[in-house]
């Protein structure tokens, strides 16, 4: 019997392992109050373009394959997906009320996915457009991490102070960890060892072993001249060596290089006001950092620790992909 695809997302998943594709040379920055992404030559530093989206859009993730983009969007419920090739939204797919952060399996079927007023981790299955499972947690569930193997899930809760290990699987809670004050977003170290965790509220980064599920280390961030409460740091990004891990330090306007063997910062660089999101580049060799509150991306070169440039976007960006 030969098999219908029922939505282009279907098809997508079907298709994402006949080939590799060469990326756009792009950096797409969702732009949360503009219902746009505002698009920006990798390479050049130069603004390209911008892609209309649903409402409030606050996450963007590859689609397996690389061709299409998936964007996920607050206000609206629901994620787009975007062609890569010719900038058009060509497929939605339902996330449920007020989707935060997501992450997805391997395959790109399924979405897991932190509904912040329902309190809960809401699992979708894109190609068949519903929801097919869902997990009760406490207030705020923020950031959404998949094991490499996919077997467990990682969510944060902000009000809670806690971040769940859950079984994908039987969707059951494996683990409460305690952590700081509002965890926000999460990392997983090269060798999966670590679970990295930013604390915005408490100014540190919990780093979890994922073996014992264990906090087995709090690293505080320091910015001289400000209070521990002018330093909020959310966003992270792993170099791809593995080396280093880039911090978005939030209200500090900053971003921290932290060295994953010995948990130190190396180096603070400033950036936009309200810096939350970051992307890297394939080569590592620049990050780009999003300023919320200023509307602008700053680019910096990773080997100098130097700011390239800062490039107006949208208003309030919120989520950075870069498809180099």
């Amino acid at each position: 019997m030969t098999a219908t695809l029922r939505s282009p997302i279907a098809a997508v998943l079907l298709l994402a392992a006949l080939a590799a594709r060469a990326g756009t040379g792009l950096v797409y920055v969702a732009n949360e109050k503009d219902d746009t992404l505002t698009l920006i030559d990798a390479k050049t530093l130069e603004v390209t373009g911008s892609i209309p989206t649903c409402a409030r859009p606050r996450h963007l993730q590859r689609l397996p394959g690389g061709t299409r983009l998936l964007v996920a969007c607050g206000d609206a419920g629901e994620a787009d997906v975007i062609d890569l090739a010719t900038r058009r939204v060509v497929d939605t797919s339902p996330l449920g009320h007020d989707p935060e952060a997501l992450d997805l399996s391997a395959d790109g079927r399924l979405a897991y996915v932190s509904a912040e007023d329902d309190h809960a981790l809401a699992v979708f299955d894109l190609a068949a457009r519903k929801e097919i499972g869902r997990v009760a947690l406490g207030p705020e569930p923020e950031g959404v991490k998949l094991s490499p193997d996919g077997r467990r899930v990682y969510v944060t809760s902000e009000v809670a102070g806690v971040v769940y290990a859950i079984d994908t699987a039987t969707l059951q809670i494996e683990r409460t960890i305690p952590v700081g004050r509002r965890p926000r977003r999460l990392a997983l170290a090269a060798d999966g060892a670590q679970l990295w965790v930013t604390n915005e509220k408490s100014a540190t980064i919990s780093v979890i072993s994922t073996a014992t599920l264990e906090v087995v280390d709090t690293l505080p961030v320091v910015v001289d001249g400000l209070t521990a409460d002018g330093i909020t740091p959310v966003g992270m990004v792993l170099a791809p060596d593995g080396a280093t891990i880039y911090v978005a330090l939030g209200r500090a306007n900053r971003v921290a290089f932290v060295d994953v063997a010995t948990h130190r910062v190396r180096a603070l660089v400033p950036v936009g006001r309200r810096a939350w999101a970051l992307a890297l580049s394939a080569d590592g060799e620049r990050l780009f950092v999003a300023g919320g509150l200023s509307n602008d991306l700053t680019a910096i070169d990773t080997r100098s620790a130097q700011v390239l440039k800062t490039i107006a976007v949208g208003q309030v960006p919120n989520a950075v992909l870069v498809d180099d």
